[in-house]
């Protein structure tokens, strides 16, 4: 089955552009475009994507806001945003918002097709080095209490959210570990229902705002 997206930007050239690299790839399919953020529910609604490119700044209703009303909904499409400056306060609010990722719209063609893969396939869009720079940057500003969810995690699954928090793959938590990576999905799974987390991006989010992880500690 073919992948279906959604793609919403401001600018009609970066909306053809983004659709002629999408759709000269097999298995991917442009469903709806949107102008604006009203336009990208809009039209969301109505053809019911796998994945959203949606630009952050728009008329009417900005992307981060278009996203949170997206991701509120009761099975969402996996949201991407598309931004054309990378600063720390726009990918922080992305991903708090409980997008699956952040994309430069200067990105190669290439990147955005693996992007695409990656967040349709349930990973994250996380480049680790700055994820875990801006999350640490403006979670780390206060000393929280522990949420009372992280009880119903095992050792290891907290070990794994530590793991996940830093930016590590399955492969690299499961050589960690000394474990398979079958072990590592289901342990990731596990991690994402106690917490009642959507995907890894909210889970970096949650260790770093819950203090499981600090800015500069150590993993273990």
């Amino acid at each position: 089955m073919s992948i279906r997206i959604v793609i919403a930007d401001d600018q009609a050239m970066v909306r053809a552009g983004l659709k002629l690299v999408v759709e000269s790839e097999s298995g991917m399919e442009v469903v709806g475009e949107a102008a604006d953020g009203i336009e990208a529910v809009a039209v969301t609604r109505r053809t019911k994507p796998d994945i959203v490119l949606m630009d952050i700044s728009m008329p009417r209703m900005d992307g981060l806001s278009a996203a949170r009303q997206l991701l509120d909904w009761p099975d969402p499409p996996k949201v991407v945003m598309l931004t054309t400056f990378d600063t720390d306060e726009n990918l922080y609010a992305a991903l708090r918002a409980g997008t699956s990722g952040f994309l430069l719209k200067v990105s190669p063609p290439e990147q955005l097709v693996e992007a695409i893969r990656v967040v349709v396939g349930g990973d994250a869009l996380l480049d680790p080095a700055v994820t875990t720079r801006v999350i640490a940057s403006f979670a780390g500003r206060h000393d929280p209490a522990p949420p009372p969810q992280l009880s119903e995690l095992t050792p290891r699954e907290l070990e794994v959210l530590r793991f996940l928090a830093r930016g590590l793959t399955n492969a690299e938590i499961a050589a960690e570990l000394f474990v398979g990576e079958a072990t590592v999905k289901t342990h990731v799974a596990r991690v994402l229902m106690k917490l009642h987390l959507r995907d890894r991006a909210q889970a970096v989010v949650f260790a770093y705002e819950s203090g499981v992880v600090r800015p500069g500690a150590s993993v273990r």
